[in-house]
This record gives C-alpha cells, structure tokens and sequence, in this order.
C-alpha cells in the first residue's frame, strides 16, 4: 500500500526514466507503486480507489510529466470532457458587448474546475450553424452551453430535437419546455425598473426593448407593460435592430421625434442605454432632469456613462455557473430543471 511519505528509491528511478521519454500509465503505476488497474481507475474518475492511492498516483503524474491521452480516454469514457460554447451572433459582438466576455470568462472557470475545457464557436450563419452542429453531433464536445438564443433559429430547433446535451442562456423562446436555460427573471427585472421611474415622479416613460425574438427584448417588453398597463402606448415603445450603441441612438431619435413629451425611458440593455444617452445629448435633453433613463445589465460600461447609468444588474457570473452546473448534470444523465434567478436595481446619476 503506496503511503503519504517520501517516494520509493524505485519510484523516483521510474520517474527519471519517464521524464527522458514520454511517460505512459505502466510508468506512473511503477512510480506509484500501484497496479496499472488503479491508475487507469483514478484517470476515469478516482471510484473504488483508496485516498492513499490516489495521493500516489496523483503524485506520480506530477513527477513523471504524464499528461492523460484525451482521445484515448474519450474512446474509454465515450466523453470527450469539453464543451461548446456557441454564440450565434456576428463575430464582433463577442468584443462589443461585455456580458460576452463575462459569460465566456465564468464559463471556462468553472468548466476548468471540473477538469473540462471550452471550444468557443461562432454561428452567425446558416452554413455556420451547420459547421458547429456538426462538430457537436461528431462527438467532440458533451454537450452545449447556448448563449444569445433567437426565436425561430434552425439551431434550437435542432438542440430541442435531443441527441445533444444543451442549455441556453435566456428562455429559448418556443423551446422553453424542452430545452433547460438558466435566466435572469428578465421580466421582473423590467417591473422593478418601470416602477422605480414612476415613483420618481416621472408621467410618461417611454422604453427602447432590444430586438424582439430575444428573450430579454420580449420579456422586458412585457415587465415594461405589466407595471404600465394602458399607459403603454405605442408611440412610447421602440425596437432596436440589436444590442448595440447605435442601435439605442437610433431607437432614441426615433422615440423623440414620435413621443417628445416622455421624460423617462427605459432601456433594455446598458450598450442600448448609452446610445440613448448619446441622442438625448445631441437633441439638448438634460438627463436626468428632463428625461430619467434606466438600463438594464449593470455592465461595467454603467458606470462609464455620463451620467452613470440606474440600470438593472442581472447576476451573469452565477447564471454562467449555473449554466455550466445544469449541462454537467445532463451530460451525467441527471434529471434537470430550468432556473431563474433574480434581478436587483442599481441607482446611479441618470435617474
């Protein structure tokens, strides 16, 4: 039995040897003084092995430079141990918007704590999407972390259908009961922001939602008109083409110019929010003593603004570990429940 203690004079022996070639698994079972058994069950998970076997092994590995043969294992294990994720959106997108980076940066954190790696792949096209799924169903990744959904995708069709571990970021809108997602409660989230500039005194509050076959353009929409009721009016409501500056700044001057008598307006996203505060700028609106403008994100651009932004903080780094806790438990063939987690308001200088 291997014990914690300095290494066997034979053990450091099958170590230099290792070292002077590349080290296989009889090397690191010589080093361990373990069977050959023991250290292909602690590469496939570590079940039925004793703590001081593993203490062993795992230090021979270190010693013995062996690093695991992944396309070996994966023809063992029938996993591949990574990931997809997929970001259907234009490749400048992942730069422009920050909760990208945020979801994309947690995401591969907490992949890499449960020894999984992450193959990130852009779908902006009908052929792209046919590229990435046919990567995912080739077997090189287990499953598929969905970011960005859009209804009337060919892509989540094709998730929705099964054969693919997937879970989406957001409600996939018409897939919601067949496909897991872990989303901030975008809806509540508009209520809390619709409410917050109603009791700032303010009477006509417009909002700019974010493209409409988006989960967060249309359940922010509807957050938006549950508070407001009647008082909605369409006039009062405009859809940006996208996430984006531009897209704000245009939403705005087309906001302005039908409703110039609003004198709040929420935002559906912090990107849209500053294009807003953009146009407001240049047609002389002071905010937020003429107009209160409220985002919804809490990006690190929220504080950028001028002025800063109130907006909605959404909590992107637990929904990516969240997401990366449901498809782990997928791939494990566990039974998994979609989850929503609250949204909180953030009051800053423009309203």
């Amino acid at each position: 039995m291997p014990t914690s203690e300095g290494a066997h004079p034979k053990s450091r022996t099958a170590a230099r040897r290792a070292q002077r070639r590349a080290p296989t698994i009889d090397d690191v079972a010589l080093a361990a003084g373990v069977s050959r058994g023991t250290v292909s069950r602690v590469l496939n998970g570590g079940h039925y092995v004793s703590p001081a076997s593993l203490t062993a092994v795992t230090r021979a590995m270190r010693e013995t430079g062996y690093v695991v043969n992944q396309s070996a294992r994966t023809l063992v294990t029938g996993r591949a141990s990574a990931v997809a994720f997929v970001l259907p959106e234009p490749q400048e997108r992942l730069f422009e918007d920050p909760n990208f980076s945020v979801l994309l940066r947690t995401c591969t954190r907490a992949l890499a704590e449960r020894d999984y790696s992450l193959v990130l792949m852009l779908a902006e096209s009908a052929e792209a999407h046919e590229r990435v799924m046919r990567y995912v169903r080739s077997g090189h990744v287990d499953g598929v972390l969905l970011i960005s959904t859009h209804a009337g995708d060919p892509f989540l069709e094709q998730l929705d259908r099964g054969g693919v571990a997937a879970v989406a970021c957001g409600k996939p809108l018409g897939h919601e009961g067949g496909l897991p997602y872990v989303a901030a409660d975008d809806r509540e989230g508009a209520r809390q922001m619709t409410r917050y500039l109603l009791e700032q005194g303010r009477t006509r509050v417009a909002t700019i939602t974010g493209p409409l076959d988006t989960p967060g353009g249309r359940e922010r929409l509807e957050g938006y008109r549950d508070v407001l009721g009647r008082r909605a009016l369409k006039r009062r409501i405009a859809s940006a083409t996208d996430f984006s500056i531009e897209a704000g700044d245009a939403a705005m001057t087309d906001l302005l110019a039908r409703s110039p008598d609003l004198d709040a307006v929420f935002v559906a996203s912090d990107l849209l929010a500053a294009g807003a505060l953009q146009a407001l700028r240049r047609a002389g609106r002071s905010v937020p003593d003429e107009v209160a403008v409220g985002g919804f994100d809490d990006s690190r651009l929220a504080e950028s603004t001028q002025p800063a932004l109130t907006t909605v903080r959404q909590p992107l780094e637990r929904v990516a570990t969240e997401m990366v806790d449901v498809l782990l438990q997928l791939i494990a063939g566990e039974p998994v429940a979609s989850r929503i987690l609250p949204t909180e308001l953030v009051r800053r200088g423009s309203a």
